[in-house]
């Protein structure tokens, strides 16, 4: 269910906390306005007030909206110009990756101190099977109270938790139990709580897909669960009408699944103004590669091959790629492939205006025992050793703390010149889907 489908903010009693948990032992966990709760929690003076976070540039969107923001229409993902005509007396903050990271480590070491079993979406929520914990820590509400009060005591955040059989209902359940609260779905009312809800409500179901059922009458879920599956499979495709009719009687096998395998890793920026200047766009694609494979190293991880995105200001999209020899986490041989892959395709469509750029390592392999093969002429130690000497400083002193040279702007390097708009130019519009989780990165 994507988070752009709102659902009725009533709570019922039926599925309150003292409801029958036989049978539910799937957690959905979700922070409430992470990234607006962590920057409140270290600014206690802007609690009551509303507080908007992410891009502040003019095509920054919104990461995150405290629930006073989110009384004013204000929403995750929606363009930071429409936020701020809607409140323009919010408190405006870019967003701290780090801070939010580091407080979300915390938070999913606190879940696997009751169960193993954490499969985590985004920073900021997670799924968790606690079948074998109930003999420890008793049944899944207890647990789910214990964690609750546990993140607000120690982090001093509040989380909102779905309890229910299934993955679909638990994260249905944690999404009408927000903010701070917690819904359970008993085996025995699964229809009673979720046949009433718009179609908008089943997971996958976006405005198309909603739009084609309404046409065949179907507005609330229990309408499709009533509906022929030969029906929906002719409206939606087979797939589409399968998964929805199957949804829709509250089925889902999935497992929580702890160890997800990334597929790619990667970076993107937008431009405050549209680009065309090479060394601008040098100095970016060196930092978004800097960027994704210092995530990659974090990550234990190596990729074959660097992509490189690039939207122009039309907003025509185009992707070029380069499968490497052998796969690398180094950041030279990231950048300089993804720089000879824009030199490439600047020589095809000419210096176009660039609005977005951004940097992909793909076909992700373990690190350990990856083989690493030196070219003629090539150092024993070099780029790789300087990689690992920079996330040392950088894991102790942040990841400004050291940089590439060209990278610096002129005041960092003690100049007195700088190049008009090369410091706006590079600044890049945080691009933030729905909170908690980014739309690219």
């Amino acid at each position: 269910m994507g988070r752009h489908q709102p659902l009725p903010e009533e709570r019922d009693v039926r599925f309150g906390p003292g409801a029958d948990d036989d049978g539910c032992p799937i957690l959905h966990v979700d922070m409430d306005a992470f990234y607006a709760s962590v920057e409140l929690r270290r600014r206690p003076e802007l609690r009551g007030r509303p507080v908007i976070v992410g891009g502040l540039g003019p095509r920054g969107v919104v990461s995150a909206a405290s629930y006073e923001a989110r009384k004013f229409g204000v929403r995750s993902a929606m363009p930071m110009a429409r936020a701020r005509r809607a409140c323009p007396h919010a408190v405006y903050l870019p967003p701290d990756f780090e801070a939010y990271s580091a407080a979300s480590r915390t938070v999913m070491a606190m879940f696997r101190d009751v169960t193993p079993l954490v499969e985590p979406l985004s920073v900021d929520e997670a799924f968790l099977d606690v079948s074998g914990a109930v003999r420890l820590f008793g049944p899944p509400t207890g647990i789910a109270q214990r964690l609750r009060s546990r993140v607000q005591a120690e982090m001093g955040l509040t989380c909102s938790v779905g309890v229910a059989p299934n993955k679909f209902l638990a994260k249905l359940a944690s999404t009408r139990a927000k903010p701070d609260g917690m819904l359970v779905v008993p085996r025995a009312m699964v229809f009673d709580f979720l046949h009433p809800l718009p179609v908008g409500a089943l997971w996958g179901v976006g405005e198309r897909t909603a739009e084609a059922l309404r046409r065949l009458g179907l507005t609330l879920v229990g309408d499709v669960a009533q509906a022929p599956a030969a029906t929906l499979r002719r409206a939606l495709g087979e797939a589409v009408g399968r998964h929805v009719y199957e949804l829709s009687w509250g089925r889902d096998p999935r497992r929580v699944v702890t160890d997800s395998v990334e597929k790619s890793i990667g970076a993107e920026t937008t431009f405050d103004l549209d680009v065309t200047e090479p060394d601008l766009l040098r100095r970016a694609l060196l930092a978004l590669s800097d960027k994704a494979s210092r995530r990659l190293r974090a990550a234990a991880m190596v990729g074959r091959t660097v992509a490189l995105k690039v939207r122009f200001d039309d907003f025509s999209t185009v992707s070029r790629s380069r499968t490497l020899p052998v796969p690398t986490d180094v950041t030279r041989e990231v950048f300089e492939t993804a720089w000879s892959l824009y030199t490439i395709l600047r020589d095809s469509v000419g210096s176009r205006p660039v609005r977005l750029i951004g940097v992909r390592v793909e076909g992700l392999l373990g690190a350990d025992g990856q083989p690493r093969q030196l070219t003629l002429g090539e150092p024993d130690k070099g780029w790789r050793e300087a990689d690992q000497a920079t996330d040392a400083v950088a894991a102790r002193f942040g990841v400004a703390a050291l940089r590439p040279a060209s990278l610096l702007r002129p005041r960092d390097a003690g100049m007195t010149g700088r190049k008009p708009g090369g410091e706006r130019d590079l600044r890049s519009t945080a691009q933030e889907g729905p909170e908690g989780g980014r739309i690219e990165e």
